[in-house]
């Protein structure tokens, strides 16, 4: 009975192994991607889903692009009437199992100088630096929505 249940138990992890099947870890980061400057010099951004598969909290921290003087983290606040206002952040938390969306009108990874002139359907690489995960490096297409 002991060599049933052993085989069984064998064949069941070789069948996950063979089918690919394996649960997300650490830090994921989905649907990235940029938005250009109008502009050579002017200023992008860039969006993602960001997702914390590991068992502590973690926090966005900075971002750093070959193309761009400058990046930082960003959040985009309405204002009283109807004008936006953008500021840096200094982090964004992300708790266990938890996701952060980066998109328009909220938090969003400013590039300031692009030195590039990025064209819509151009790939661009992103550095995102976290508090305890160190650095994920996305690749981003460049599009305006």
């Amino acid at each position: 009975m002991k060599q049933i249940l052993l085989a069984a138990t064998l064949l069941a992890l070789l069948l996950a192994a063979c089918t690919g099947a394996s649960a997300e870890e650490g830090i994921t980061v989905e649907d990235a991607w940029v938005r250009p400057a109008p502009v050579t010099g002017g200023n992008g951004a860039g969006y993602m889903v960001i997702t914390n598969h590991t068992g502590e909290p973690d926090a966005l921290i900075g971002a750093s692009a070959g193309f761009a003087e400058m990046v930082e983290v960003h959040e985009s606040v309405h204002m009283e009437g109807d004008t936006m206002s953008m500021h840096a952040v200094e982090r964004i938390d992300i708790a266990p199992g938890e996701s952060v969306r980066l998109e328009p009108g909220s938090y969003h990874i400013m590039l300031m100088g692009i030195t590039e002139e990025l064209q819509e359907g151009d790939t661009v690489e992103l550095t995102l630096h976290f508090e305890t995960a160190g650095d994920v490096t996305v690749q981003a297409p460049v599009r305006e929505q």
